[in-house]
């Protein structure tokens, strides 16, 4: 198990890392008053409405980059400082969260498995940590396997679902880039401070994929050294 640790702890620091960092991105570039003086809100708006979206509600939502699209209620969720803000950031923010949108309405495959996972996921997140656990001990007590494999299987899921996450936020990250170029919504330094502060909060997603399969990776390599001993 200390395996586990050893990457858990691993990840865990480079995910503060660039966690700082995008907050740090975030705080400058939303100092950074865009020219068009649109808020957030606004700009939302604008996007939904050019891609013919009009379902869809854009609302206000407390905590500090709490922002999300929700397909069940076709609500785009803007963080207080994004839905007012009149900066780089926020409108970098609004437009992903509106890409997220166009997906859905573009029947984006991602954005469908994606969705599609998120019960199964949900039932593996509440069972794998502790089926997991008593797999291991199982397994080295009795060399057992079946307990862990079953935890294994959990835990791959949820590794998937990081990993499909993937292409869904990048891709509403260029959806919103592309439209906010080609709307002039931003000039060409706003624009490149939007695609930065988009390009940190998509690392947070690559580190949280690659730390579950370095995860699962581990897992994999305890049962098949349990088996060699056997």
């Amino acid at each position: 198990m200390f395996g586990v640790y050893a990457i858990g702890i691993l990840f865990f620091i480079i995910s503060l890392a660039v966690s700082s960092r995008l907050k740090s991105k975030f705080k400058k570039y939303s100092q950074t008053p865009i020219t068009s003086g649109l808020s957030g809100a606004e700009i939302a708006k604008k996007m939904l409405k050019d891609n013919g979206i009009f379902d869809v509600q854009v609302v206000s939502v407390e905590g500090q980059l709490t922002d999300h699209y929700n397909p069940i209620t076709k609500t785009v969720n803007l963080s207080r400082d994004v839905y007012d803000g009149r900066n780089a950031a926020a409108a970098a923010v609004a437009s992903h969260e509106c890409g997220h949108a166009v997906q859905h309405a573009d029947a984006y495959v991602w954005l469908n498995l994606r969705s599609r996972l998120v019960p199964v996921v949900n039932v593996a997140s509440n069972f794998m940590q502790w089926i997991i656990l008593i797999g291991v001990m199982v397994l080295g007590s009795t060399q057992n396997p079946t307990v862990l494999m079953i935890g294994m299987a959990l835990f791959a899921v949820t590794t998937l679902f990081s990993f499909i996450t993937l292409p869904v936020e990048f891709d509403a990250s260029k959806r919103a880039l592309a439209w906010i170029q080609d709307k002039n919504m931003v000039t060409p330094d706003e624009y490149d401070m939007s695609k930065d502060a988009l390009k940190w909060a998509a690392l947070t997603y690559v580190v949280a994929a690659l730390g579950s399969l370095a995860t699962l990776l581990y897992y994999i390599s305890m049962l098949s050294g349990s088996r060699s001993e056997r």
